[in-house]
This record gives C-alpha cells, structure tokens and sequence, in this order.
C-alpha cells in the first residue's frame, strides 16, 4: 500500500520585519481577548501591530496563491522550484514541437492532390463527326504515310497528328514508321514501344489503321511531301494533299512535328486526345517492367518523380550552364562555339538574362531548394527520369544530400532486367514515362515534350499533382543571399499556390496543346451539369 506523505510549503520571512517584533509586541498577540480595555487601546496604538498585521496579510494572500508560484514566480534555491535555465530549456522544447507540428503540416500538405472541380474525360463527338466515320473507314483507295523522328515523346506528338491528318484527308493510315535517330542510335519499330492491336482497336471508328500498303498502291517510290510549313489548318491540308492524294492513292509525310494548328474544331480535337490518352498505349513488354518498377517505387508509400534536364545537349542547347564548375561552363560554352547552330533560339540574349527570363533548365541545387519550400518531407523517395547529366553523380550532390532516397530506373532494376532494353533508348524512355506519370507528385526541371505529354495525362487522369515551377518570378530569389530561409520559402509557396496542375483550361490562350491542356475539349464538368439541371 503506498504510504502518504504531507507535503510541506514554506514561506521565508525577512529577517527584518522577525527583529522589528520585541518580545512584549509578540507576548501582545496572545493577550486573552478578556484582558482589560485599557490594554486593547494601547495596543492599537502600537505602531509594530500595524506592520506586523500587514505582514499577515501578505503572508495568507502566499498561501492562497502558493499553487501557482510555480508557473508565475521566478524560483529560489527550494528544491522543489526550477532555475531559469530549466525554464528556458522548457520553452524552447516546447517551440520545437510546435516547429515539428508545422513541418507536419507542410508535410502532409505536399502529398495533397489539388482539387479536380469535377472534370472527367469526355469525348462526345458529334453527330457528323460519327457520320462521316463510317464511310471514311471502309475506303480503299487512298492510303496516308507517315515518318515521325526525334526521341520517344517527340514521335508520340507526331504520331497524334498523323492519325488527325488522315482523318482529314478520309485516307488509311499506314503504322507509322519510326525514323532511326542518328544521336541515339534506335531502331525500334512501332510495334516494338506501342501496342499495335491496341491502337488499331480504339481507333477503329475513327481511321483505319493498316500494317502496310496494299499489293494495289505499291509504288517504287511514294510522292513525298517535306515542306510542310509551321500550323496549318484543315483547310489547307485538303487544298494541298487531297487532289495529289486522289490522283496518286498514296501520300508519305515527313517531319510532322509542331506543323499542324493547335487550335481545331472540336471534333478533331477530341480525336488527338482519344489518340494520346487511349490509343497509344506502351507495348506489354514495356509496360509490365514500367509496372514493376513503379511497384517497387510505391512500396514504402507515395513518391515523387523529377524529369531532370541536365544532360551536355540541353544545356548546349538553351544557351545556359549547369553551374558545376569552371569546367563544366567552360565545355558547354566551347561546344556551343563550335556548332552555334545547336541553340534552338533567341542566341542574342546572355545566359544571365536567360535564366532571370526562365528559359534555363533549374539545376540539382534549385531543384533542391524548391522542393523543400513547398514542404517536400527529408524521407521523400524521389524517381528522376532523364540522361545522364553532365557532372554525373557530382551534379545530383545537392539533391542526393538533402534528400537521400534517390532513384532512377537503374537503381530500381535487379540485375539483367535491363539487358533487354540495352541501347534502346526509346525504351528507356518509356520506362521513365510510365513511372513519372504514375507518380504522386510530378515535377520537371524544365519544359519539353514528356513534360507536357506527363502534364496532359495527369490532367486526363483527374488532374493529378503536377508542379510547375515559376522559375521567372522565383529565380530573382534563388539568388538572394540575405533572405532568411522561414522567409524564402513563404515566398516560393505564394508563387505556386496556382502551380499544382488544377484544372486550367485551353481556350484561355489560343496555341496551347490540347494534349497538354484537356479542358473544355476532351473533358466534362460534372457539377456545372448538375448546376444547370
């Protein structure tokens, strides 16, 4: 049984007010209320009564306030108070849980999704549109082919318009042919990335899609067209190809990329989406290991995925330096004096006015930075897609320290998984594509054809977290040293609380993608439908 102890308070009394008090005056206190009068009236004129019942009075008022003198009171040397050291210890612990609740809070911020405002894909065509579909599917006699080139996503683009194309013209469209690229080396087939029965049977109400050119169109040499100029409409397409077309039965297509007009009628539109989000599916084999991967990825919960654009070309390419070294700019200023050809555009402007103006890929420590001011956790697992980067590990330093579980497809792969797409780049692409888009959170370190192909599926899929970073507004403050972190990074949340892939809708800004951005052409709103029934 535990035994009960009394616990003792006690008060200290200055030594003073105890010498002030003779002994008549305390001898005075325990006077019989009985005594005479006379005595009473004396002793009220006792000035040390009168201190010593003001002492008293302090001394009860102690007592009834002593259980709070422990929070209120700076403490003496009593055992059971705390130094003024303790007390400071105690606040600052009790801040850190507070700066713990609020990292936690940002933490579990960053893994929300944003908020999709009912959108769903929808691909109503119109009564014409399906019309039409019938008697253009069961032609025989003309016949469109097509050469796409440049990297994976690159020929998706390509391959997209090319079905568009022959919806136009009411032609047949051969499976494209994948040109061999002369950087990479790949000789890969359609069939070889893409599922052919696949794409066959989803487009089969809207083009027909053959293997090859029937015994009756062989010709020794197709008439081929290369001059096809930037953004032409349908209109243009059928007064340029349809009467050669006719005449001929076969027209072959080169170097598709970017020449047909962004902004098409909505049936068209809705069939490049129908071909980008449903049609062009990656080949089994592909997708099964991308599966796999993105399996192993999610295994210890969500992940992010960084396309990272570091590689020699493109920092070649868009006039700027990775910022490693010396060396590293001094070899990519070298190789751009020697092929000045490689920069895509805008060669009057200086690198430093090209990064503030936001067309320079963010490197490995802008990355970094980034991430941690929109509250991406220390333990994040992080995919990045993309080449190698020039500085090989040394680039990815930053980003492998602060955030230690770092992965590509190599690290993910057991041993020999990835002999089979050895050289393959295409292949290799389509690994990264299929685990960045299946990602929780998705960022890319600079524009390009997989971040906008990325950006266009995650839209489709219900909007997905997508980031996209305000590098013309941020930058300015990557490159402020006085700023206090809590500071800086208030200020990178404010500047992408509109950059996590909400819905943003196309017609807003004539030439944007509609495979890119999906709204209103290919997608419905549910709540704006019950709004108005």
């Amino acid at each position: 049984m535990a035994k009960w102890t009394q616990q003792q308070a006690y008060i200290s009394v200055p030594s003073q007010i105890i010498t002030s008090l003779s002994s008549s005056s305390l001898q005075s206190l325990l006077l019989s209320p009985k005594k005479s009068s006379m005595t009473k009236r004396s002793f009220l004129k006792n000035p040390r009564f009168w201190l010593f019942s003001l002492f008293l009075c302090a001394f009860l008022g102690m007592l009834m306030l002593w259980p709070k003198l422990d929070l209120v009171a700076p403490c003496s040397a009593s055992s059971n108070g705390f130094s003024s050291s303790q007390l400071a210890v105690a606040a600052k612990s009790e801040n850190h849980v507070v700066e713990e609740r609020e990292e936690e809070q940002e933490e579990s911020e960053f893994w929300e999704q944003p908020d999709g405002l009912g959108y769903r894909p929808c691909l109503d065509f119109s009564k014409e549109y399906r019309k039409w579909s019938g008697e253009i599917v069961k032609d025989r006699t003309r016949y469109l082919m097509v050469v796409v080139s440049g990297g994976m996503n690159q020929q998706r683009n390509q391959i997209v318009d090319a079905v568009v194309i022959a919806r136009i013209l009411g032609a047949a469209l051969v499976v494209p042919v994948l040109q061999v690229n002369v950087v990479w080396g790949d000789e890969s087939e359609f069939s070889d990335i893409f599922d052919l029965d696949h794409f066959k049977k989803v487009l089969a109400d809207d083009v027909r899609i053959v293997s090859s050119l029937p015994s009756t169109h062989l010709m020794s040499r197709p008439v081929e067209e290369k001059r096809v100029p930037f953004n032409v409409t349908p209109q243009w397409i059928r007064a340029h190809y349809l009467r050669r077309l006719r005449r001929d039965g076969v027209l072959l297509l080169r170097g598709l990329d970017s020449r047909l007009s962004k902004d098409l009628p909505s049936d068209l539109q809705k069939l490049r989406c129908k071909v980008a989000f449903q049609a062009l599916r990656f080949a089994p084999p592909i997708l099964d290991f991308g599966n796999k991967l993105t399996e192993r990825m999610r295994s210890k919960g969500p992940y992010v995925a960084l396309h990272l654009r570091m590689e020699k070309d493109v920092w070649v390419r868009t006039g700027c330096v990775p910022g490693l070294s010396h060396k590293y700019d001094e070899m990519v200023m070298n190789e751009r004096k020697l092929r000045p050809e490689l920069l895509t555009s805008k060669s009057n402007m200086s690198y430093h006015d090209r990064k503030l103006a936001g067309l320079c890929p963010l490197n490995a420590q802008e990355v970094t930075r980034l991430l941690k001011a929109l509250g991406a956790p220390k333990s994040s697992r992080i995919y990045w897609a993309g080449g190698k980067p020039l500085g090989g590990k040394e680039a990815l330093l930053p980003l492998m320290t602060e955030f230690p579980h770092l992965y590509n497809k190599e690290d993910l792969a057991l041993p020999g998984e990835l002999e089979p797409f050895a050289n393959k780049a295409s292949f290799m692409a389509a690994l990264d594509f299929i685990v960045a888009e299946n990602s929780d959170v998705f960022m890319p370190s600079h524009g390009g054809n997989m971040g906008h192909a990325i950006q266009g599926h995650r839209a489709y899929a219900g909007h997905k977290k997508y980031i996209t970073p305000n590098k013309r507004q941020m930058l300015p403050y990557f490159m402020s040293d006085s700023l206090p972190e809590s500071e800086f990074n208030q200020i990178i949340r404010d500047l992408h609380r509109e950059a996590f892939g909400q819905p943003d809708l196309r017609t807003s800004k004539a030439g944007r993608d509609v495979t890119k951005f999906p709204i209103p052409e290919c997608m419905c709103n549910d709540r704006n439908r019950r709004n108005t029934s």
